[in-house]
Formats: structure tokens, sequence, C-alpha cells
């Protein structure tokens, strides 16, 4: 996507800036595009072009709920230079993601989470940031075989969305961790209401944290069973990630029970027994993708993904980045 915007700052016949990204991207890997630059009506002396990744966060405070956007990563791809009167440049750049960057599509569906490129010209002092451009993000390898398996599952996913705090004990990097909210399968629904996955991704490996029944946030008193498990990058082609999963979700349900049980709350039903749940591997394989693609993110609503886009882009300029704290 391509935009342009005159820099207010500098008024009428300042220089313009148009910013276009190469593609998708994925965690880890290299953000690649360029930058075009047109003078204006007299000569302009650059001080730099920076990029920004901004994300739209969630943030609790008390029972109520705010959004607003945060800077996750910088990258200066110019440095000073002299922009001639009526001058066209073009700045190439190759920037990295950060690992724990969330992901905003699943086999070409978007999922909900907002994010973009914000363009900064530096000139003359002044500095004015452009609009944004959307950043879409597709899942890594080892992300894409954990969500598969929930569709395989029989888990729909119900959202994505981005909040704004840190995972205890977790090595998170980022201010905010997505979370991303499946209804259970069938078989699981009698013993919780949701099952929520983050990805914490390293360059050597990948965090997957289940929570199950969400109440108050990770990060908060009023969370309910977390469990956590690793996923090297390099074991994706290897092993059944049908089962692997599923014995994910069936210590987060079993710890989810236990702790009921301190409780003293009473649960209909009991987990079922050791064998496995939904369809064979080999009805999986000619199922194909669209088969689980269908699955895993059947129970998105388009209409909600564009509004929430929309929101994003109306309220960006609306002051409301002071939710982030």
């Amino acid at each position: 996507m391509v935009f342009k915007k005159l820099l207010g700052s500098l008024g009428v016949g300042g220089p313009t800036v148009d910013t276009v990204l190469d593609g998708p991207v994925s965690p880890g890997a290299d953000l690649t595009g360029h930058v075009r630059l047109r003078g204006g009506k007299a000569d302009f002396d650059v001080e730099h072009v920076t990029l920004e990744l901004e994300a739209r966060v969630e943030a609790e405070r008390g029972d109520e709920e705010h959004h607003g956007t945060v800077v996750f990563d910088r990258h200066t791809v110019a440095g000073a230079l002299r922009l001639a009167a009526g001058e066209e440049r073009d700045i190439p750049f190759a920037v990295p993601v950060p690992w724990e960057t969330p992901v905003t599509e699943l086999y070409g569906r978007p999922l909900g989470t907002v994010l973009g490129v914000r363009t900064e010209l530096a000139v003359a002092g002044a500095r004015d940031k452009g609009d944004l451009d959307p950043l879409t993000v597709r899942p890594l390898p080892a992300q894409e075989a954990v969500l598969e398996a929930f569709g395989r599952l029989g888990f729909v996913l119900r959202s994505a969305d981005l909040e704004l705090g840190h995972i205890h004990g977790s090595g998170q990097r980022l201010p905010f961790y997505q979370e991303i909210e499946f209804a259970p399968a069938p078989r699981y629904a009698h013993a919780v209401n949701e099952i929520e996955v983050t990805f914490l991704a390293a360059p050597d490996g990948m965090e997957v944290v289940l929570e199950a029944d969400k109440r108050g946030g990770l990060f908060s008193g009023g969370h309910d069973v977390v469990t956590r498990f690793h996923v090297s990058h390099h074991d994706v082609a290897e092993g059944d990630w049908t089962a692997e999963v599923e014995s994910w979700v069936r210590q987060t349900v079993e710890r989810h029970g236990a702790r009921q049980a301190e409780h003293g709350i009473h649960q209909e039903g009991h987990l079922p027994g050791g064998h496995r749940s939904g369809p064979g591997m080999g009805t999986v394989v000619a199922a194909g993708a669209a088969g689980v693609a269908a699955g895993v993110v059947g129970g998105l609503v388009a209409a909600e993904v564009v509004d929430e886009i929309g929101d994003f882009f109306e309220d960006e300029d609306g002051g409301d980045g002071g939710d982030e704290d």
C-alpha cells in the first residue's frame, strides 16, 4: 500500500514522502521496501528518515478497557541528505522485525490485530510523521503448525488482540503480547469456556503460553490457569503436532479442573480418557490446508475485523495514544 502526505509542519511547497512495502513479513525476518522522497519548491536539508513500527493495543484500567498505539520498534533508514527542489529520490530499506511481532493474518485471512509502519521525515529541525502503512505479518512455521493443530482438534478462533503488559516469568521483550482466543472443541466445552494462546518467539525457539478461562489478564491477579511450553524452530517438520498440542490442552484443562476443585467449584462431566480426539491424520491430510484454515478461522466475523481496522486509522490522530501506560 502506498501513502502520500504533504508534510504539514513544512507547509505548502514542502517535500512529500511515499513509503512502499514489498509485501508481508514474518517475525524475525527483514521488512523490505523503499521510501520515495519528492522535493518541494525549494531545496531542503533532510536530517533523517525513520520508520516506526506501531501496534494497536488494549490496556485494562479497573473495569474499563482502553485502546491506544504503541511504537515497538524504530529504524533510521537514511541520515542527513540534501533534497533539491523537485528532486525525486528512492531510499531502499531492509529492517529486521522483532521476533515477538504479532501475527496479523492466517491463510490470507486477517485476525483483527492491527500493526502499521509510520515514516518520520525530519527537515530543518521539524519532525513530521506521515500516515500509517498497514503491516501484514504471517506466522512462523512453528506458529502455523500450532494453530493448524488447534483447528484439527476442533477449536475455532474467536479473536486476536494485543494486551499492554508483561507475562510474569517469561522472556517477553515487547511491552505487549498477543492473545489468540479459541472457542473450545466440543470434547472440552464442558471444562473450559476458552483457550488463549500467546506466542513469544525468539531466534532459538518459541515459548507457547496457554491460558484457560481468562479473568483479568495474564499480568493481573485475576488470571486463571496458565501453562507454558517450548518449541524449537527446527522441530516443525517432525512429530505429530496434533497430538502434541492436544497434550498441552489436556494439561491446561486438567490444571484448570484441579484449581476449580481447590476452590470448591462443582463442574459437571469429566475430562475424557486417553483416546485421541478429532479426525485421524489421514482425514486431515485428505482435507488439505483449506479445510484446516476454515476450521481455525471459521469464527472470525469479517465486519468486526474491518471495523477494528477502520477505528484504528480514524483514531490515530485523535489523541487516544495516552491509554498506553
